[in-house]
């Protein structure tokens, strides 16, 4: 029988009947005298874990689609509050299994990762630090709720941020630019409001990084974020390569824009809008979308086949803006019912479908590697994660004449050109949280002169056009992940690099590049991210002339096309 999402049974965990369960166990582990009966432990630990997940997974669901429902909301905020006691008890069994005496015979059953995972887990935490990561918490909650509330007046409607997308590529600029100054008098009014959220969180998180002893969060947010086989100079190298190789070619495609809509000069409200005939839609409603989505997936390969039928048929999607419903899009995994869950917000835009098949990427993953019994290998490490659902959005490449019709070429041109866009964007936000947490006493007006600083250095064509707050620096207010998932960002960049080698491959050899990528998908987060690229066969994006090679091969794409016909 299929259990529909709505079916799927939440109550709230009982934190002291988890405690008195784990420790018991952990009795048993360690009790255990031979690898076998400590398998059969860490078997039953995980079942218990699944299970916690679950509940916080669903409760973190339900609320983002309706942040005006207070039970879940509730249930939410006794997640939050209680994350560092669960942190805390789960950390006793990561403690139980990196000092087990049959650590190597447990390494060879599970692998080497889930110890190396451990041992980031129990360097980034400690019970002295509980009430302080509650308040992280709580901040970072603070910030999804004030943007969620965002209801805007525009158009003769109440708009929240989502909604916007549709006005920012409109063909008519005066449009495009009021839009833009709606938004951002919302923001503008809450400039204060958001700035001290910020401040308050690098403080917290700097005092949480002194606490544990380390020098300041950007060791911690490294040990937090995984990196496992590289580090922060291997990353500084890489934001240089983007910087030399992709800044040059990202200013040419903003002067090209420029010349195909007829302007004088680019605004950022302009930026959205990338052809005089008006920008690439999807054509049809939410619900051709996702019909024109079974036919792709049923094309493609018969696992996609599947993995679509299953999500569908469990109501696994909520895709449309509404009110009261968090921005953005995500996809996460429901252990219980080893069911991956996509959340977006439809608003009529190319984005529509560019967010359909980038996280249907993760989805299927999580799809794929659904029997491993690990769950910290549920996902991989937050850059392997996005390599799985940016290569998705350009494998899905043959089947974009389903949702674009006479816009294909467009969407193709445009997708390409913002996937490149992209990286000295994404950079930027890296560059600018290393600068923060380096220096946790800057003030909130000397972080905006910093994002502007690095502004001018990844994104020099940007001309806010005296737009309050973006001219002074607050752009990155709006960038979630830099309040919620500090340092998650240069993971986007590195595997953007990854997905475009995957689309150069496709190009050459459609099945030989899908073989590996499904090879990629079905070993979930066993591995760390240099050697999943490696077991993909695509070389690492630290690699020496990795990013210039495939950047001309983009390049040399784009300059094929005479993008003023489109």
């Amino acid at each position: 029988m299929v259990i529909k999402f709505k079916d799927f049974k939440y109550e709230r965990p009982d934190l002291e009947k988890f405690e008195a369960t784990v420790d018991e166990l952990l009795g048993e582990f360690d009790a255990s005298e031979t690898v076998d009966d400590q398998v059969a432990v860490i078997d039953k630990l995980n079942v218990e874990f699944d299970h916690l997940d679950t509940m916080a997974t669903l409760a973190s669901i339900r609320s983002s689609i309706d942040t005006r429902d207070k039970f879940y909301d509730e249930e939410r905020t006794f997640f939050d509050e209680n994350e560092p006691s669960f942190t805390e008890i789960q950390n006793r069994y990561r403690k139980a299994i990196t000092e087990s005496k049959f650590r190597s015979e447990l390494e060879e059953r599970f692998g080497a990762q889930l110890f190396a995972l451990s041992d980031n887990a129990l360097k980034s935490f400690d019970p002295s630090v509980k009430s302080l990561l509650q308040k992280e918490n709580k901040l970072s909650t603070q910030y999804d709720k004030l943007l969620a509330s965002a209801e805007i007046d525009f158009d003769g409607k109440k708009l929240n941020l989502s909604e916007f997308a549709p006005y920012t590529q409109n063909p008519d600029r005066q449009v495009r630019k009021d839009a833009a100054l709606a938004v951002n008098g919302f923001m503008g009014e809450h400039l204060e409001e958001i700035d001290d959220i910020y401040d308050q969180l690098v403080k917290t998180r700097h005092e949480i990084a002194t606490t544990l002893g380390y020098k300041d969060f950007i060791e911690l947010g490294y040990i937090r974020m995984n990196r496992i086989d590289y580090d922060r100079t291997m990353v500084e190298k890489f934001r240089k390569q983007v910087e030399e190789y992709v800044v040059p070619i990202v200013t040419e495609l903003k002067e090209r824009q420029r010349q195909r809509i007829g302007l004088d000069s680019l605004k950022s409200y302009d930026s959205n809008f990338e052809f005089l005939t008006g920008n690439a839609t999807p054509k049809g409603k939410t619900k051709d979308i996702m019909n024109n989505g079974a036919e792709m997936y049923k094309a493609l390969s018969p696992e996609t086949d599947e993995f679509y039928t299953f999500m569908t048929d469990r109501d696994l999607f909520d895709v449309e803006a509404k009110k009261g419903k968090e921005g953005g899009g995500y996809c996460t995994m429901i252990a219980d019912y080893k069911a991956p869950f996509i959340f977006s917000n439809f608003n009529g835009t190319q984005g529509d479908v560019e967010v359909l098949t980038h996280e249907a990427g993760h989805a299927f993953q999580t799809y794929m590697s659904r029997n491993i019994t690990v769950p910290e290998y549920s996902f991989p490490t937050l850059e392997s994660a996005e390599i799985h659902s940016m290569s998705m959005e350009f494998f899905t490449y043959p089947w974009m004449e389903l949702f674009f019709k006479e816009d294909t070429d467009k969407f193709k041109f445009s997708h390409m050109a913002d996937s490149i866009s992209f990286l000295p964007y994404g950079v930027a936000v890296d560059e600018f949280q290393h600068v923060v947490y380096e220096n946790p006493e800057l003030t909130p007006a000397e972080r905006r002169q910093e994002w502007k600083k690095i502004e001018a250095k990844y994104l020099p064509s940007t001309d806010y056009d005296s737009i309050e707050p973006l001219e002074s620096g607050a752009f990155w207010h709006k960038q979630g992940h830099i309040f919620g998932a500090p340092f998650y960002y240069i993971d986007y960049t590195l595997a953007q690099v990854c997905a475009l080698q995957f689309w150069k491959r496709a190009k050459e050899d459609f099945e030989d590049a899908w073989k590996d990528y499904l090879a990629l998908c079905k070993v979930g987060g066993s591995l760390p991210f240099n050697s999943l690229v490696e077991l993909a066969n695509l070389k690492s994006p630290f690699e020496e002339g990795s990013l210039e090679s495939v950047i001309d091969e983009v390049h040399s794409y784009l300059n094929s096309i005479d993008d003023k016909k489109l």
